[in-house]
């Protein structure tokens, strides 16, 4: 299948789309700004109805009315000229890293050969509401050029940094500490892969954290990914640290007690400084607000690598650690006390390292969308964007808007198919919400077999009385998801060409599986061949599952407004019923609206399956985050899981 590098197939197409579109844009903006200037998010409602904010509206609206005006005719004639064209047009664009210095597909296709006990995948989503403005102020948000530029460097700023595992033996702790897989390792040295490190490696609060320079903004080169030698790191070069809770936190093993040792002391935290240095997101700083170089940076999850005046090569530090983490596995197979899980689970405030695939869903605006993909391609090499149908076409309302979906791979991607509900109502009948189908190749095997996944990504209706129409589009993701899967396999059970490792489905599916107005949705037969790693049952998750759905009234609460803070909030029971939406039920006797059980409205879902894999391969849930990283720039937490595929191979 051919992926689609622009949006007409042929210049000509292109030029006439371009010049249509110069002549609605006036029009389309100008009837933006208007309807935004009346619209004022929760930051800015202490100005409305002021002087200031009186005479604003008092001169602006006259302009912008006459303006639009003015810019009707040219829209008409540019809107009849641009809606034929969208019946050529292309359901996305396709985008693929062009400097070949940064590009890594190949690289990792390399590092899997299907062969010993198996590799480990990361998968994001998150909803970014970027929508135009007016539409985003209705959600309680603003400025989404400027949001959409920021969400692409905290995200790659997160997922680009090492990673690092740090559990933490103590007499009343025995779980993985908050650092685990959301931690972060600075070290200091040369970039090649013998890094050197200090014997004396400390956790330190975001404040204390300052880059690899030392600096409290490191220079773009510095945060670079392919100058920091971790950009074509795999999940192998992760360095796993023990800290023993009776001995001071320095590793017991004698043999650490020599040079090169490694001691781990765990700073106590002066909150009282850690907030004086913070700012909100909503006011950004120079850098990138809640990335590594960032002074909002979770004071829980940053590990400080300094150097001595004896050094030792990486590689035999992590070698000897290994060795002294006698409860550490490979596999995801490590059960923590006091709980039946047998992944971690945390509340992060970075996206998890090595990050390999990220969905999307509200990228709607294509300006927006534009931003996001250049900060997103210092990442990741391949991006899917611009998703989705414009226009008239049968009995379907106008699609104004695409479908908002954007997804980004480090893999490869083979084949794509995009698909719309046509079943769409309210306010979701004028942008092209569907389901994005994604086959990536992630090896090949010494036979040359190809070995791919499949990623699906969706956002379904929107509307909160509408579970029936959910529950038809579940139906139809099911069914266009089986098609693709056939349509795009070249393998017979007597001789594959290619091997799947794994599939998942994963987007805002709006509902939650704990309200009982969602209760068609909940019992739909997908969560019966795809698992939901936070769910006990149709309307039970489990106990330490969170909503995603953030309070929209709330955003800007200096409790929040940061990751660091959000993070802190979403600890405590307290704090969830806060500053999360909470789902409720409409057919309470009373007629009034009821809290119903859970940690508030889980909407946006990762799901995978075991079926349809290679042979005896199994998948299983490695780590599952709910990320804050995001604070104060969208209303949803993102959330991501990590798989670990085996093949039942022993390790070499």
């Amino acid at each position: 299948m051919v992926l689609h590098t622009s949006p007409f197939p042929c210049c000509c197409l292109s030029i006439l789309h371009r010049f249509s579109w110069a002549l609605i844009c006036p029009f389309y903006w100008l009837m933006d700004r208007l309807i935004a200037s009346w619209l004022p998010i929760t930051n800015e409602k202490g100005q409305k109805w002021s002087l200031c904010w009186f005479i604003r509206i008092i001169f602006t609206t006259p302009i912008y009315l006459a303006l639009c005006t003015l810019s009707i005719p040219s829209a008409i004639f540019g809107f009849l000229l641009w809606n034929p064209l969208q019946l050529c047009r292309q359901p996305y664009i396709y985008s693929r890293l062009e400097d070949k210095n940064q590009a890594s597909g190949a690289i990792l296709l390399n590092e899997w050969k299907a062969t010993g006990p198996g590799k480990s995948f990361c998968f994001g989503t998150a909803n970014v509401c970027l929508l135009p403005e007016c539409m985003a102020r209705v959600n309680n948000l603003s400025n989404t050029q400027t949001r959409a530029k920021e969400i692409g460097q905290r995200i790659r700023n997160g997922a680009s940094r090492p990673q690092i595992k740090i559990y933490i033996d103590s007499p009343t702790n025995t779980s993985i500490s908050a650092a685990s897989f959301s931690s972060l390792a600075s070290p200091q040295g040369s970039d090649g892969p013998n890094k050197t490190v200090n014997v004396g490696i400390k956790r330190t609060t975001s404040m204390e954290y300052k880059g690899d320079n030392g600096s409290p903004n490191n220079s773009e080169e510095n945060k670079n990914p392919k100058t920091g030698g971790d950009f074509h790191e795999g999940e192998d070069n992760a360095c796993i640290i023990r800290i023993g809770g009776e001995d001071g936190g320095q590793l017991s093993d004698p043999e650490a007690d020599g040079g090169g040792d490694c001691h781990m002391e765990t700073l106590l935290e002066n909150k009282a400084e850690g907030q004086k240095g913070q700012t909100p997101n909503h006011k950004p700083k120079e850098g990138d607000a809640g990335s590594l170089d960032s002074y909002t940076a979770s004071r829980e999850s940053l590990v400080k690598v300094r150097i001595g005046e004896n050094t030792v090569d990486q590689s035999s530090v992590n070698n000897k650690l290994l060795q002294k983490t006698s409860m550490l596995k490979k596999t995801s197979l490590r059960k923590k006390k006091h709980t039946d899980e047998i992944f971690d689970h945390e509340i992060s405030a970075f996206f998890p390292a090595n990050l390999d695939f990220l969905c999307l869903q509200e990228v709607f605006d294509k300006r927006a969308a534009e931003k996001l993909k250049d900060q997103l391609h210092q990442y990741f090499e391949y991006i899917l964007y611009d998703v989705g149908i414009y226009g008239c076409c049968c009995s379907c309302p106008c699609k104004i808007l695409n479908s908002g979906l954007l997804f980004a791979s480090r893999y490869p991607i083979m084949d794509a198919v995009y698909h719309c509900y046509p079943n769409g109502e309210g306010t979701d009948a004028f942008s092209s919400k569907g389901a994005l189908f994604v086959k990536v190749q992630v090896g090949s095997t010494p036979q040359d077999q190809r070995i791919v996944g499949y990623i699906s990504c969706t956002h379904l209706q929107a509307e909160g009385d509408d579970s029936t129409i959910r529950c038809e589009q579940l139906s139809q993701l099911q069914d266009w998801l089986a098609d693709f899967r056939k349509s795009t396999s070249s393998s017979s059970t007597a001789n594959p060409e290619e091997l799947v490792a794994f599939d998942v489905v994963c987007g805002d599916f709006n509902f939650d599986n704990s309200s009982p107005d969602d209760k068609l949705a909940q019992q739909h037969s997908l969560f019966t061949h795809y698992k939901d790693p936070c769910r006990v049952g149709p309307g039970e998750d489990k106990p330490w599952a969170i909503g995603t759905f953030l309070n929209q009234k709330r955003l800007y609460d200096e409790e929040v407004c940061t990751p660091d803070n959000l993070q802190k909030v979403l600890e405590s029971e307290e704090g969830r019923k806060e500053y999360i939406s909470q789902p409720t039920s409409k057919n309470h006797p009373s007629n009034q609206k009821v809290l119903m059980k859970g940690n508030g409205s889980r909407i946006d879902y990762m799901l995978y399956t075991e079926e349809g894999l290679y042979l005896d391969w199994k998948v299983e849930v490695e780590e599952f985050s709910f990320i804050t990283q995001l604070a104060g720039l969208t209303d949803h937490l993102p959330v991501a899981m990590r798989l670990m595929v085996n093949t039942g191979e022993e390790e070499v």
